[in-house]
């Protein structure tokens, strides 16, 4: 592809990203709770990572080596009843919990923005509708007013092809009546 038709391919992506996100453009000074800084997009980046299988997988094998190597003897660090692992819980959780909610508010900010960038789509698309539907209206009255004209102009020329018949059966009786040598 030429970089013209390149340049003309990105244009009308942007024209159609422009278009779909129009009803979202009124919400774009809304920012989250926690804003957009660094370390809020990295702590919401984090709370969305403690919900992912990797997460929960690469947790499970951490505590089964801690608990093995301990109660196998390699080391003792962390005796049974593995006081020490839960410390690691409590401080995982200390941390973990505020970051979910930092990731819940942040989402329920975006979706509060979607649903009344939707609810506006919707009133527009009701509103073109209900303007076709006046246009239609419109049009059908003013279809049926000139069905009614053409059927009024329709009787008239009739009435007046019935008068021009009867005025040139007269005109024609009076001159073939009227001719000499003519009786009647």
């Amino acid at each position: 592809m030429s970089d013209i038709g390149q340049a003309e391919a990105m244009g009308t992506a942007k024209a159609k990203e422009h278009h779909l996100l129009r009803f979202h453009r009124p919400y774009l000074h809304l920012h989250s709770v926690f804003g957009d800084d660094w370390f809020a997009l990295k702590a919401e980046t984090f709370a969305r990572f403690f919900g992912t299988p990797l997460f929960l997988v690469a947790q499970t094998v951490i505590v089964a080596g801690w608990i093995i190597v301990n109660v196998v003897g390699l080391t003792k660090f962390d005796v049974y009843p593995f006081i020490l692992l839960n410390l690691a819980f409590s401080l995982q959780a200390a941390y973990a919990a505020p970051l979910i909610l930092l990731a819940q508010t942040r989402q329920a900010d975006r979706d509060k923005a979607h649903a009344m960038a939707d609810a506006e789509h919707r009133d527009a698309l009701n509103r073109a509708s209900e303007e076709r539907q006046e246009v239609a209206a419109r049009q059908t009255a003013l279809l049926v007013e000139m069905v009614r004209q053409n059927t009024d102009l329709t009787e008239t020329v009739k009435v007046l092809t019935e008068r021009v018949e009867a005025l040139t059966s007269e005109v024609h009786g009076k001159i073939v009546d009227g001719r000499p040598g003519h009786q009647a």
